[in-house]
């Protein structure tokens, strides 16, 4: 299989990715190492399909790996049918000092939970992403801000190992690319966002069954906790220097109360980014006494990637986030106060 993308095609923090940081890597990953992968935790399609694909390419080429991410260790219902779980093992059962860490769409170290000691531990760890608030945190950085995906640098990884495309791979890059496009609708789809689509499905890959798991298959019971969401949007018109608030929330006793996981609101920001009186929407999802998960999309005149940096998180321009701490109005305070200070652009 040859490389999808041309070298000067991946782009890091302020520029290509070299080919130096590319044989770095790839020397790395071809050698002698006890290897772990790992991503973000609660992950996502793009940061646990590009993980899997990952680990599958190497299997490909008889090189062992562990991939894991950190508790709770459980897989939404939509991605617990993804090809290459079998490769996941417990956070727990983790070599404590690998040769080489690979991370997968994590902006920052803090997001890989209990296996953040791993970054120090390690011999060397490369970090594989596309945020473009990722500080490269690793010895190697293959970080590419203007990939629709981390599966797309992903795929360009496993084509220059020389890994063989096949279903199994071809359906964790997919998942990946689906929903961090958000189903190829977001600003970063370009053509060669289609082409390698195209080239995924040329496996025999099915497009709707995977797009069937992923938006359309879900419990009566998280229909109901999504109208409490939605019913209870608020809208500030003034925010942003007059670009527009809505938010919302969710708490664990929302969860418990439909018995439902956190998953179910996954989606639900992007719904309220559709309103069109306001141009950022947020989402606050509780996951502990005072802590909360903030999401965050904006419709362009807001970079709410920018936003989030000074929040302390991080993303992109159209879609970011951050975690707040105390009571939801002083984080939501925190974000008006934020909100004010970020450039508004026509």
């Amino acid at each position: 299989m040859q490389p999808s993308r041309s070298a000067a095609d991946g782009a890091g923090i302020t520029g290509a990715i070299t080919e130096d940081a590319w044989d770095r890597a790839l020397t790395l990953l071809r050698g002698d190492s006890k290897i772990v992968l790992a991503c973000h935790l609660n992950p996502d399609g793009d940061a646990l399909g590009s993980m899997l694909a990952t680990g599958l390419g190497l299997r490909q080429l008889g090189i062992s790996v562990q991939a894991s991410f950190s508790n709770p260790f459980r897989l939404p219902q939509s991605l617990t049918q993804l090809a290459g779980r079998e490769l996941l093992v417990p956070p727990e059962q983790v070599v404590a000092e690998p040769d080489v860490l690979v991370t997968f769409d994590t902006g920052s170290v803090d997001r890989l939970g209990d296996l953040a000691p791993l970054v120090a531990a390690a011999g060397d760890v490369i970090v594989v992403d596309h945020h473009i608030t990722n500080g490269g945190f690793g010895t190697h950085n293959l970080i590419d801000p203007q990939a629709a995906a981390t599966a797309v640098v992903v795929d360009d990884l496993l084509a220059r190992l020389g890994v063989r495309l096949d279903a199994a791979i071809a359906e964790c890059l997919y998942v990946g690319l689906s929903t961090d496009t958000a189903s190829f609708r977001g600003a970063a789809t370009s053509p060669s966002t289609h082409e390698l689509a195209a080239r995924l499905l040329a496996t025999g890959i099915r497009p709707d069954e995977i797009s069937r798991r992923l938006y359309d298959a879900r419990p009566v019971r998280s229909l109901h906790l999504l109208a409490d969401v939605l019913g209870r949007v608020v809208l500030e018109p003034g925010a942003a220097g007059g670009a527009g608030l809505s938010w919302s929330y969710v708490t664990q006793d929302d969860l418990a109360r439909h018995g439902v996981g956190m998953e179910w609101v996954e989606g639900v920001v992007d719904m309220i980014r559709g309103a069109e009186e306001s141009t950022v929407a947020m989402v606050a999802k509780q996951t502990g006494p005072g802590e909360w998960s903030i999401s965050l999309r904006s419709r362009g005149p807001v970079d709410v990637g920018a936003l989030s940096v000074r929040l302390g998180g991080g993303g992109h321009r159209l879609a970011a986030g951050f975690t707040g701490r105390g009571p939801l109005e002083g984080v939501v305070d925190a974000l008006r106060t934020a909100l004010d200070a970020v450039p508004v652009t026509s």
